[in-house]
């Protein structure tokens, strides 16, 4: 495949950039996390155009996408994603969801079944409106976020990305150079500021928060894939290595619970576990293996 083109489509009042990898077959969105831009998928995409016509776009608030004070709930975002396949023409479309994007592909499967026809969930298995699990969650993003020196250059926080984000583990790639130039805004000083804003990424997390899931809707066949735990293993002597395993230790109890939930909830649902994966890396640890699992299960 090529690498991607870039473009914008008008989308519920505003306008949405997203990336067209092209490709055979049915068409395939990947709708990213929070925080994230399509170019995390683009390592993964470029493996998936044998069995699927890959698309990408960046959530409102994210990426080049116009970022409006709100609105930011569920409701929106979905109708997002169904005037998104409209200005494409895209009639019916195979959803992949990363994180808080498995919430839009459960809301818009629940609501246009005729429009879905394969789910996966990369570790988005999650139905984060649980408050004890997201006050934990950010605590844990708090004890792992970047220093002030991180903000130096861009290669100060392509350094910390690396290692406290995806893990010292997974290959940097032109892919992630991408994502890191997408996510981020070098000033004249050569200082740099992260997307989203401070305001929308709090209206984004309150969103994620506010979201319940109602797998009870969903009538496509769904994959879940969950990683082995959410955050690499500190590298830092900064970082409370104690709190960050307690954090996990509370993750896996989350984890199992939201496991069985799906498998009582979801009609046609396809459950794997991914060993050395981490919620913040999944997508990106080992793009080929995760190719083929998904290629597998498209068909």
């Amino acid at each position: 495949m090529n690498p991607p083109s870039g473009r914008f489509v008008q989308v519920n009042g505003i306008r949405i950039h997203y990336l067209d990898w092209g490709g055979d077959g049915t068409p395939l969105v990947l709708i990213h996390g929070l925080g994230d831009s399509p170019h995390i998928f683009e390592d993964l995409a470029l493996l998936l155009g044998s069995h699927a016509h890959v698309y990408a776009y960046a959530r409102r608030g994210h990426g080049h996408s116009d970022s409006p004070e709100g609105p930011y709930d569920l409701e929106t975002l979905t109708e997002d994603l169904r005037q998104f396949l409209d200005a494409l023409h895209v009639q019916r479309a195979d959803l992949l969801g990363w994180s808080m994007g498995g919430n839009e592909i459960t809301r818009f499967a629940g609501l246009y079944p005729e429009r879905v026809g394969k789910l996966i969930y990369l570790e988005a298995g999650y139905d984060f409106n649980e408050t004890a699990f997201m006050e934990a969650f950010a605590g844990a993003m708090a004890r792992t976020g970047p220093d002030p020196s991180a903000f130096q250059s861009l290669e100060a926080f392509r350094e910390w990305m690396h290692g406290s984000v995806f893990g010292r583990n997974v290959t940097w790639s032109p892919g992630l150079e991408h994502y890191l130039r997408d996510v981020t805004r070098v000033g004249s000083d050569g200082r740099i500021e992260t997307l989203p804003s401070g305001p929308v990424f709090r209206a984004l997390f309150h969103s994620v928060a506010a979201s319940h899931r109602d797998y009870t809707r969903v009538q496509a066949p769904c994959l879940f894939l969950y990683a082995s735990a959410f955050f690499p293993a500190p590298h830092s002597p900064d970082v409370d290595a104690a709190a960050a395993h307690a954090f996990e230790q509370f993750a896996d109890t989350f984890r199992d619970k939201q496991i069985e939930r799906v498998r009582h909830e979801v009609n046609d649902a396809t459950i794997e576990r991914v060993p050395d994966a981490t919620h913040m890396a999944i997508g990106v640890r080992d793009p080929d293996r995760l190719a083929a699992r998904i290629r597998a299960f498209l068909g």
